[in-house]
């Protein structure tokens, strides 16, 4: 009688075990949020709501990355402790690209101020959502009006997924910003024909 006893108990203990496991299990985001902004870049950028987020392999390695347009007040405090670098690929493409210096540079719209690109390159089966990502950038000084992400042909036979940008300038112009293997690049491709 005892030894059935343990046995139902054994039996039972495991199926409660089976069953409050997956139940406890730490669900990962499908779309990120504050919390996962401020995990992975810190409390002085938040995500701006009137932007979707959008996925792709930005840097060939087969695993999803996740761009987002957040406000950042200033990302260069929680780079070192956050672990992600802040580049500034527009000024860099113009001459000089040292985000210590090119991030007081105000865009002409103040509400654009503070605007930023956040690139998570994704690791393992996870992807962008995994604990210890890759690598992560913030790119700053454009001026998004709106983001999406595609192919580009960066030569006769090489192409690369790429973030195409419309910028809220003056002239609207149209631009991509791709990863070459080493860091991001920033690529005007025309102004807007309206």
């Amino acid at each position: 009688m005892k030894s059935r006893l343990v046995f139902s108990f054994s039996v039972l203990s495991f199926s409660l075990l089976i069953v409050v496991l997956p139940l406890s299990a730490q669900q990962l985001p499908t779309t990120p949020d504050n919390d996962f902004v401020h995990k992975q870049f810190g409390n002085s950028c938040s995500l701006e709501p009137r932007w979707p987020p959008v996925t792709a392999d930005l840097n060939g390695d087969g695993i999803e990355d996740i761009v987002m347009v957040a406000g950042c007040k200033n990302p260069l405090i929680d780079q070192d402790e956050k672990d992600y670098r802040v580049i500034d690929p527009y000024d860099a493409f113009y001459g000089y690209g040292n985000p210590k210096i090119t991030s007081g540079f105000a865009p002409d719209d103040p509400k654009l101020r503070g605007v930023s690109l956040l690139v998570v390159h994704g690791a393992g089966s996870d992807g962008w959502r995994s604990a210890s990502p890759k690598a992560k950038f913030v790119i700053i000084n454009l001026a998004v009006k709106t983001i999406t992400v595609k192919k580009m042909k960066v030569s006769r036979k090489k192409s690369t997924m790429a973030i195409y940008v419309e910028e809220a300038g003056a002239d609207q112009m149209t631009s991509a910003i791709f990863w070459d293997g080493k860091k991001y690049r920033y690529e005007p491709l025309g102004s807007s024909m309206e």
